[in-house]
């Protein structure tokens, strides 16, 4: 048994969706991270699936969209649902919102797509280790340490040789039974297991019987074989998830699959069969001192708003920055407790409309479960708005009925084309960005010695979008979340732009949070 000791900024946990993207978030600011994963390979396993616009749009800041759509292009005419006795029989569904369809140019420049999970994290693991991140799989964490300098983390590679490591944080990405979060003894609160579930994994070519019918999912209302079809690569590859049949052996599955399927002469390659529990487990706390939870070890949500990974990205889009600007010196480590605050009450507000939605497909947007009121699907995906952390809050209205993104601090700044193919959001680096009017020219003055702002000049038309006059300004964070709003400019705009950033860099007084003392967090609020 070999040690040795590396000195290492922050270190993330898992080798999922979560944790490589956390590294690559950490990248594009300049921190040195390294990931470990216990796992030889990425996912075998397809998992997740649908990656929203708002996903899309990190990806698109990252510079790598164009990649993921291209690992997801088997899947770009699967994007309806249907629903049918038999998936020979089925029909499409309408696609239809509680709003009716948006304008999608008007709202985002970015394109949702299907793309399953052991496809897509060889994207991600890819472009970390080329921009820079040490990616390790085949390495367990197997023991830490929290102290007053980061966290010492001993390490044991495939061949037994045990390691070292000094972090100045850990980002815990390591799945639903994280053992990082049970280690910290940070509970979790929700609605519990709601039900119980079996997915069949499993091979058949399938592509010409559904030509015409491309689906996302396929719900089959068939009382000997109920359940619902997934399309994994629109060809030889599906998911058949049911309630029922959950004891039922492998071999038992083909004939099942015949009758859902509509054709007795199928063949069939059972994959795998894997029982699962539908449940809402939010963690109480997302921080323990240098410790964060992202992903599935933060929150478990039901499938049933294709939320998960989307929530657990964003997750790691927020941390990263913050990480970012403490690390470099620009912020105070208060910043840090802003994590908990903004995305503990976002992250449960999701997971329970995930849990509240029904599993059937002709009534998932319309009805829940037990009558507590569904946010607007696009407000859920764009439109959460954090209720308290970094940023200036100006106590305009919001609501979560359909989406209200209007420049609000605390929202995902509004998308809209500036010249063919350039957004808003394509103004935001890794610092933060004052976008000022067309009568703004005193922001330029008031942020001239402020290195770590950019200025950005926005149309008259876009002013009215964001409810500012034509001399005033937004400054957004590198997340894209607008931080404060100056409907016009003030007498000193650089002290207003001075003070706006310290608030959003933690830079002011905080109250006492408990978190950091390792009393339990109180239950969320929902996002206003």
């Amino acid at each position: 048994m070999m040690y040795d000791v590396h000195e290492q900024r922050v270190l993330v946990v898992g080798g999922g969706l979560a944790g490589l993207c956390a590294a690559l978030f950490l990248r594009r600011h300049g921190v040195e991270v390294t990931l470990v994963e216990r796992r030889t390979t990425t996912s075998p396993q397809p998992k997740a699936r649908r990656i929203n616009i708002r996903t899309m749009e990190l990806f698109r800041q990252l510079g790598i969209a164009d990649e993921v759509l291209e690992a997801a292009r088997d899947l770009a005419s699967y994007q309806f649902m249907a629903a049918g006795p038999t998936l020979a029989e089925a029909e499409r569904l309408p696609f239809t919102l509680p709003g009716g369809l948006p304008d999608w140019d008007a709202i985002t420049p970015a394109t949702a797509c299907l793309c399953a999970q052991d496809l897509l994290e060889p994207v991600l693991r890819d472009r970390a280790e080329a921009r820079g991140a040490e990616v390790r799989f085949g390495v367990e964490l197997i023991d830490f340490h929290d102290g007053d300098t980061g966290v010492e983390a001993t390490l044991r590679t495939a061949d037994g040789t045990v390691q070292r490591l000094h972090a100045d944080y850990l980002i815990a990405a390591d799945g639903s039974g994280s053992p990082i979060r049970e280690r910290l003894g940070i509970s979790r609160s929700g609605r519990g297991t709601l039900g119980r579930a079996v997915n069949v994994y499993f091979r058949a070519e399938l592509a010409e019987l559904v030509r015409g019918r491309e689906f996302n999912l396929c719900q089959i209302e068939n009382s000997s074989a109920p359940g619902a079809f997934a399309s994994i690569d629109g060809s030889s590859r599906w998911i058949f998830s049911s309630a029922t049949g959950l004891d039922r052996a492998a071999d038992e599955w083909p004939d099942v699959l015949r009758t859902a399927i509509g054709d007795p002469t199928a063949e069939i390659e059972i994959m795998s069969v894997m029982p699962w529990e539908p449940g809402m487990f939010v963690a109480d706390t997302y921080r323990r001192d240098h410790i964060f939870l992202a992903g599935d070890a933060a929150h478990v949500m039901p499938p049933f708003a294709a939320a998960g990974a989307n929530t657990g990205i964003e997750d790691a889009h927020n941390l990263a920055w913050k990480l970012a600007h403490v690390l470099h010196g620009s912020a105070d480590p208060a910043l840090l407790d802003t994590y908990q605050s903004e995305r503990h009450p976002v992250g449960w507000f999701i997971a329970d409309q995930s849990s509240i939605r029904t599993t059937d497909l002709r009534t998932m947007n319309r009805e829940s479960t037990d009558a507590t009121p569904l946010a607007d699907p696009l407000a859920l995906i764009l439109g959460n708005r954090y209720p308290t952390g970094a940023f200036v809050d100006d106590g305009s209205a919001h609501t979560m009925d359909h989406l209200d993104i209007t420049g609000q601090p605390g929202t995902r700044l509004p998308h809209a084309y500036l010249t063919p193919g350039r957004s808003t959001l394509d103004l935001i680096g890794i610092d933060f960005a004052l976008l000022i009017g067309p009568s703004g020219a005193g922001w330029r003055t008031a942020a001239a010695g402020t290195p770590s702002v950019s200025v950005h000049d926005i149309p008259e038309t876009y002013c009215k979008t964001v409810d500012l006059t034509p001399e005033g300004a937004l400054l957004v964070r590198p997340d894209q979340i607008v931080a404060w709003r100056a409907p016009q400019l003030p007498a000193d705009p650089a002290g207003a732009l001075r003070t706006a950033l310290a608030l959003s860099l933690g830079r002011a007084a905080h109250p006492r949070q408990p978190w950091r003392s390792g009393e339990p967090a109180s239950p969320a609020a929902s996002p206003r």
